[in-house]
């Protein structure tokens, strides 16, 4: 999973062509996966990290406070979902637009009673993922009632995390990744409605806004699906999550993986675990395909919607 979310999921989600090669060579270094006869050859840069020596760069851990405090995509998760049918192509009798609530928690499994896991697989497929930005929050989540009856505002809770764990606002962590101050709310966001929401409940000052909401305000770079300062973070711990772990470094072996699993792994993409147990799917997604992407699009290519 690790592989796939690194050379597959990212490059869906950040389409851009440096970013697939940057992904790739982390995984396989820049002599890429053909070329590495010997898994352990030690150069990051050219055999990539996996098997390398672990280093924790400094802290003893894989995941630093800032990736939780950018690593916030909820606005991913649509309000709803249509299910059509992975035969026909059409949508199914009584399953357009269904509430996520509805298929969430215990409901996910009443869905399966009757929609088939290939149906579903089809249908996450062809749908769009929602826009990470502001004014996208799913309203289910916002007020997200759980199994025991306790209702759960995790919007809310996504703010008061980083004031809790002491996370710099907007302005500093800029200053700590060593990216220029905002100096005004419409240098923000190209939306001035935005802007103007925003100073209104910050009361002016531009140097309180929170880092999760002005990261949601930031116009992304063209055709990446988040903020250009979230990606920072995110850059740094595609290759930190990996070095720190030694499952991805030291005992990334025949010895511990066996050369099956070693196989399994390096061979593996998201396609072909869905094709794996749902083979009818072949013909709806191309085996070369990135699973991540649109089915339905010619192009193979992933949009948002707001």
């Amino acid at each position: 999973m690790a592989k796939i979310h690194s050379v597959e999921w990212t490059p869906a989600i950040l389409p851009n062509p440096r970013i697939k090669a940057a992904m790739e060579a982390n995984w396989w270094g820049l002599k890429g996966r053909t070329s590495r006869t010997n898994l352990f050859e030690r150069s990051v840069a050219l055999s990539g990290i996996m098997g390398s020596r672990a280093d924790h760069h400094t802290a003893p851990y894989a995941m630093t406070e800032e990736f939780t405090s950018v690593y916030r995509m909820h606005p991913l998760l649509p309000e709803d979902v249509s299910f059509c049918s992975s035969d026909t192509g059409e949508l199914m009798a009584g399953k357009d637009k269904v509430p996520s609530p509805a298929i969430s928690e215990r409901g996910a499994r009443e869905l399966l009673n009757d929609v088939s896991m290939q149906d579903v697989f089809y249908s996450f497929g062809i749908s769009h993922p929602g826009a990470i930005q502001l004014r996208n929050y799913p309203n289910w989540l916002r007020e997200l009632k759980r199994p025991d009856g306790r209702l759960v505002d995790v919007a809310a809770i996504d703010v008061l995390r980083d004031r809790e764990r002491g996370v710099p606002r907007y302005n500093r962590f800029r200053e700590l990744l060593h990216l220029p101050r905002m100096e005004s709310f419409e240098e923000l966001t190209e939306d001035a409605e935005w802007a103007d929401e925003l100073r209104d409940v910050y009361g002016g000052d531009i140097d309180k806004i929170d880092a999760l909401v002005s990261m949601l305000a930031e116009k992304p770079p063209d055709g990446f699906g988040f903020s250009s300062t979230a990606f920072r973070v995110l850059l740094l711990m595609a290759s930190r999550r990996l070095q720190s772990d030694r499952f991805y470094t030291d005992d990334y072996r025949p010895e511990i993986y066996t050369p099956v699993g070693i196989a399994w792994v390096e061979n593996t993409t998201m396609t072909d675990v869905i094709l794996r147990h749902s083979p009818a799917l072949a013909t709806r997604l191309r085996s070369e395909a990135n699973a991540f992407k649109r089915w339905d699009d010619p192009d193979n290519v992933l949009t948002f919607r707001d």
